[in-house]
Order: C-alpha cells, then sequence, then structure tokens
C-alpha cells in the first residue's frame, strides 16, 4: 500500500502512479517543423518559436534552413524566436525549416511526491507578472466570484487546496469538444457559458481562476507527441499550465488530457507527461522585434507580416523518436 504524504493528505489528493516512480521517464526525439510564407510583395517578416532548454527540456543539433539571412531572439518569458525579414522577395514564396533534437523529461512536482521541501520561495516580483490579467482571461468581480465560490464548496484554505479545488471543478464540469465555432481562443468567458472547448479553453478557467484567488498561474504551449513511440506528423498543437504554491513550488498540471482521459485525473495535478515539446510561454505574446499588429493570443505557429499587415502562413510539423529507422520524409 502506497503512503500518502501529508501534503497529500491536505490537498484531497489521491495516490497517483507519479508518487511510485524512482526516477521520472523521458523521450528523446527529432522534431522539424516549416514554415511557408505564400505571395510576398515588398517587406516581409516572418517570426517562428525556437524552443529552449529548462529543467524538463534539452535541445540540441539546433538547425535553421532559410533562403534569407535570420537572427535569433528572445522576448518577454524567456521565448526564444527565430525572425527574418526580407525588404525585397526574389521570389513570391519561401519557407524556413527548423529542425532540433530533444529530450523531454517528465515534469513531476516532488514535493507532491514525498520530496524535500522547499528550501525558499520565488522572488515575489518573478510571481507577480503571474497574478496579471490576459486579455481574454481578465480579472474582474465576476470571475472572483465564480472562483470563490468554487473554492469556498470545497472549503479549501491553502493555495494547493484552492488550486486542487478549481482543477477538480475544470475537469468535472468542461468537456473537451471542439464542435462549432468559439472554441480555442483561450477565452474564460466563452469557457465559462459554454462548458467546452480545447486546451486553451480548459486552462484559461483554471488560469483564470487561480489568478483571481491570489496563486500565480502561468500559461505554456507546444506541440503534443503520440504515447506511441515511432514517427509521424503532428496535427495541432497542445497546452498546459502551473501554479505556484508557497512552500511547494511551481505545480504542473494539464486540465484537458485528464478531461479526455480521467483514468489519468489524479496524474496530471502534479504532473505533465514527456510526450510533449514545448515552444513558447504565457498569452497576449509580444515579439521581438516587435510586430506592428496586436499581441499574439498564444505563440506556436509561426506569425508573418506583409507591408506591416498580418498574413497567414503555411505550417507543417513532424517528429520522430530516437532509434526509429526512418520512414516518413520530413523534409
Amino acid at each position: 500500500m502506497k503512503t500518502i504524504t501529508a501534503l497529500a493528505i491536505l490537498a484531497g489528493i489521491a495516490p497517483w502512479s507519479g508518487a511510485a516512480q524512482t526516477s521520472p521517464r523521458t523521450r528523446s526525439f527529432h522534431f522539424e517543423c516549416k514554415a511557408i510564407v505564400k505571395d510576398m510583395s515588398k517587406r516581409v517578416e516572418l517570426w517562428a518559436p525556437v524552443p529552449r532548454d529548462d529543467e524538463y527540456q534539452k535541445i540540441s543539433n539546433l538547425r535553421v534552413d532559410s533562403p534569407y539571412s535570420y537572427k535569433i531572439v528572445t522576448a518577454a518569458h524567456g521565448n526564444t524566436m527565430l525572425h527574418v525579414a526580407v525588404n525585397d522577395p526574389k521570389t513570391g514564396t519561401f519557407t524556413v525549416t527548423i529542425s532540433f533534437d530533444a529530450t523531454r523529461t517528465e515534469h513531476i512536482q516532488p514535493r507532491l511526491a514525498g520530496g524535500p521541501a522547499l528550501t525558499r520561495d520565488e522572488d515575489p516580483r518573478e510571481l507577480a507578472q503571474y497574478l496579471k490579467p490576459d486579455r481574454l482571461v481578465p480579472l474582474d468581480d465576476q470571475i472572483r466570484a465564480w472562483a470563490r465560490e468554487v473554492v469556498q464548496k470545497a472549503k479549501a484554505h491553502t493555495d494547493l487546496e484552492m488550486a486542487r479545488a478549481i482543477y477538480n471543478h475544470v475537469v468535472s464540469t468542461v468537456k473537451y469538444d471542439k464542435t462549432g465555432k468559439g472554441w480555442g481562443r483561450g477565452d474564460i468567458y466563452y469557457a465559462c457559458a459554454e462548458r467546452r472547448g480545447n486546451c486553451t479553453d480548459f486552462h484559461a478557467i483554471f488560469i483564470g481562476y487561480a489568478r483571481a484567488m491570489g496563486i500565480p498561474a502561468r500559461f505554456a504551449i507546444g506541440f503534443p507527441l503520440p504515447a506511441d513511440r515511432g514517427e509521424g506528423k503532428i496535427a495541432g498543437y497542445h497546452c498546459w499550465a502551473e501554479f505556484y504554491a508557497k512552500g511547494i513550488g511551481w505545480v504542473p498540471v494539464d486540465a484537458s488530457e485528464a478531461a479526455k482521459n480521467p483514468a489519468k485525473r489524479e496524474y496530471f495535478f502534479g504532473a505533465h507527461d514527456e510526450n510533449r515539446v514545448e515552444l513558447s510561454k504565457g498569452r497576449d505574446v509580444m515579439l521581438a522585434p516587435r510586430q506592428k499588429g496586436e499581441a499574439l493570443n498564444y505563440f506556436v505557429y509561426p506569425y508573418a507580416e506583409m507591408d506591416g499587415k498580418s498574413v497567414e502562413t503555411g505550417y507543417e510539423a513532424a517528429y520522430r523518436d530516437s532509434g526509429v529507422t526512418p520512414a516518413l520524409a520530413l523534409r
């Protein structure tokens, strides 16, 4: 029988698979993405996210194939991106390919699995930015009232208890459903009204309610990889969240994956699996150099401007796990 830690008891967390592991799982793979800009005229600028190293993600062998010169720059939240500026395009279309090798480590909050206590809380100035509203996740009296109702019903008091109550509420009341219109923007009012959507909608509620209760929460986005090892094309993005609990640190959550797979509901409060690659953090994203258009809702696909106005870009992404003999042509 597994031992439940004191933190888990306080938060109402049942034993979960991560707590029993001796070490986090890892996954190594090759990833490649293409940005395609068509019908160019006059000045064209392209920005594309570039993954960066962190405690749970190691990037190596980064390669960029571009017909024009480029720079790799860093902007807010530490987001890294490629920037291409073309003043006199020679052709009507160009493609930029970014490829890299990645090793992703399962992110398990050790203090929820019986690990050592946090020795020092993070700088309050650093945490303050994750208490601010986003354009589609405002902090107003209505959001605060809804958040208070959830935590009061659960009789939650600590950061961990309140975050768990919010997580349970989101997973229990929101359906993963990408039909109709309105989903996918991470609009908290849409998500609260319709109670359905994709990962951006799930985490809009979680992050908004957490911030409304004074709990710093942050958004991250990238791409999911199928759990089965192999190779293939990636159809679309995935996003997730973390919240900061005093005395514990940053705690990973993935409410939409928990809703899609109820058997992993306990796991995804306190863990992110290794089957993903992160490309950027934050909402209302400002690029570097700054784009002419408004802040991006989130930054996972390439973004381009032509003569100062945003234009659509084509995009392709594919992965291949290490040790897999290539069968798909990624190029």
